[in-house]
């Protein structure tokens, strides 16, 4: 079994009130997810490993959810930052895109990272191969990730599949993909 290095940090992207029930942009099972989510954070706080927040604002109050300054955009309850733990923010898909989240990792000799939040297909996505791209260890909690359907040419696609189908492509080359419970195993 891999072990945790101490050298690692849980990302959590995304974890907002718009994609849970009532907001504006409601996934399939994000409370399951964030869940899990909270689960990994609690095992991290526990072992005082580093914890860093994403949250994503779009820059006009023309969006769909997420809107500058709403409740909405906020961090959710169940996986909220507390004391002095960093929450970036972003404007994009890519986490790293036009923020200090390398810097961040850079600063504290940060090389692997687990990753949880949504949505799989775009956020997590995006993130998890910008972070290999520049060099980091990625595993995802992949149950503890959500989406939602998506559609593309007349055809709706269920958001498990969608789930599915780009966590076996960020598997394929960009990440260990695993459950919340071999990790949370592997931290203790």
């Amino acid at each position: 079994m891999t072990q945790v290095q101490p050298n690692t940090a849980l990302l959590l992207i995304d974890f907002q009130n718009d994609y849970f029930p009532g907001g504006k942009w409601e996934l399939n099972n994000t409370q399951r997810a964030a869940d899990n989510g909270a689960k990994l954070l609690a095992a991290f706080r526990e072992k005082q490993m580093l914890v860093i927040h994403v949250r994503h604002e779009f820059k006009t109050d023309e969006a769909p959810f997420f809107k500058p300054g709403s409740q909405g955009a906020q961090i959710h309850s169940t996986v909220a930052a507390v004391n002095d733990e960093p929450v970036i923010l972003k404007h994009s898909a890519n986490s790293f895109k036009e923020t200090n989240l390398k810097q961040v990792l850079e600063t504290l000799n940060i090389e692997n990272l687990i990753v949880a939040g949504a949505m799989s297909h775009l956020c997590i996505d995006a993130g998890v191969r910008a972070a290999a791209d520049l060099g980091y260890n990625v595993t995802v909690a992949q149950d503890a990730c959500a989406t939602r359907d998506q559609a593309f040419n007349g055809i709706t696609v269920p958001a498990e599949q969608v789930h599915a189908s780009f966590m076996a492509a960020l598997g394929f080359a960009y990440a260990r993909i695993d459950s919340t419970e071999t990790l949370l195993n592997e931290i203790k």
